[in-house]
């Protein structure tokens, strides 16, 4: 997300979250470098999108450095190899995003938790040299930046509440940061296997929560595979909670559709653990073995639910590696069809129990992937992932 800092030495609130930008550099000579730092954050975690603009002196590589005023700490990052000591913050850029011109900008993100309150740092330097200036710009009155108190929850002017059930949540992204027409930031987009004509865009017309939501327009035929998706490193893999909401055009096929995949390192060769539909209902499906859940008979598709059209749907997943369990809510409610407790249920869970199963996911993937001729419309909105079941 590409954003460059204004001239002035000034501290701003915008809509979408909490931004500040720091402007520093010799009295009557370009500025240093200049750092705009856009917060999302929900009760007790946070994202920041970072733009870091260049002054006068072109740069092969760089580091920023900052510190928190209060318990802030960092637990993942993207574009920007990013570590903390104590309340010490340092970014140091990647192979393919070094280089700095004079003037240039670039842009990273991090996720991070607090408590109390997320003060915005204001002692940024690149490369050593300090971006902050107590001299005045030579065309502007003096001003001296100082460090808001930001509430904690996120203002909602145009973004609309923060999403429901973030206090627990490691992951929890309702992608009103994304200002471009393609997700970016933690989130990339493509497909493990082969991609056509679908695709993936910010939506700005249609959304959960706030003003934006992530739209994927799902193509018939294998090859059209779209998704956008994540790592959860820093998040958890061997027992994990997932909560999103979705909203799409066109009824459960009876063909084998999926909308949500995830990268299983314990099912060789790191085949995926698929959420979608078949027979017209939910199901979940083991790519390694083609297992489904529930089973495709009158019994088991019984036991599942249809994905309404039309309207928002809270979809949640519970995934227990340890015990090899997994739970499937829709609209808070358990769909008896889409649990795996370790006890058999004939028609339902037998193909699933044939082998020994303790998944341990990687990444989360929302999309589309069709297995014959079924296209469909979706939107993603208010995604969020942890440890412990989040809610809608």
């Amino acid at each position: 997300m590409n954003r460059f800092a204004g001239a002035l030495a000034a501290l701003c609130l915008a809509t979408a979250g909490t931004t500040a930008v720091v402007v520093a550099g010799p009295a009557a000579a370009a500025p240093a470098c200049s750092v705009d730092y856009r917060v999302n954050q929900w009760q007790t975690g946070y994202t920041a999108d970072i733009t870091v603009t260049n002054g006068a002196t072109a740069a092969s590589s760089w580091t920023l450095t900052w510190h928190y005023a209060g318990n802030q700490t960092v637990s993942s990052a993207w574009n920007a190899t990013v570590g903390q000591s104590g309340t010490a913050v340092t970014a140091q850029s990647l192979s393919y995003n070094g280089a700095l011109p004079a003037g240039g900008s670039v842009s990273f993100g991090l996720q991070g938790t607090y408590s109390g309150t997320n003060a915005t740092p204001t002692d940024f330097a690149l490369n050593g040299v300090s971006c902050g200036d107590p001299a005045p710009p030579t065309t502007t009155t003096p001003t001296t930046p100082t460090t808001p108190t930001i509430p904690t929850t996120p203002t909602t002017t145009t973004s609309g509440p923060p999403p429901a059930g973030c206090a627990s949540a490691a992951l929890c992204d309702d992608f009103e940061q994304q200002t471009g027409s393609t997700p970016g930031g933690r989130w990339t987009v493509g497909a493990a296997n082969c991609q056509g004509t679908g695709t993936v865009g910010v939506d700005t017309s249609v959304a959960h929560s706030g003003s934006r939501s992530v739209k994927v327009t799902g193509q018939g035929g294998y090859c059209n595979h779209a998704f956008l998706g994540t790592s959860l490193t820093g998040v958890g893999s061997g027992h994990l909670f997932g909560r999103f909401w979705v909203r799409h055009t066109t009824p459960l096929p009876t063909g084998h559709v999926a909308f949500m995949a995830m990268r299983d390192t314990q099912d060789p060769p790191g085949r995926d653990l698929r959420a979608g539909g078949q027979n017209r209902a939910l199901q979940w499906n083991r790519e390694s073995d083609d297992a489904t859940l529930p089973a495709q008979s009158p019994v088991g598709v019984a036991q599942s639910v249809p994905l309404p059209t039309g309207t928002w749907s809270c979809f949640e997943f519970e995934v227990d590696g340890a015990a090899g369990h997994l739970r499937t809510w829709l609209g808070s409610s358990e769909v008896a069809g889409l649990v795996v407790d370790g006890v058999p249920t004939p028609d339902v869970d037998q193909q699933w129990l044939n082998r020994a199963w303790h998944p341990s996911v990687t990444d989360l993937r929302l999309g589309w992937e069709s297995y014959a001729g079924d296209a469909d419309t979706l939107w993603y909105d208010d995604v969020a992932v942890g440890t412990s079941r989040i809610g809608c």
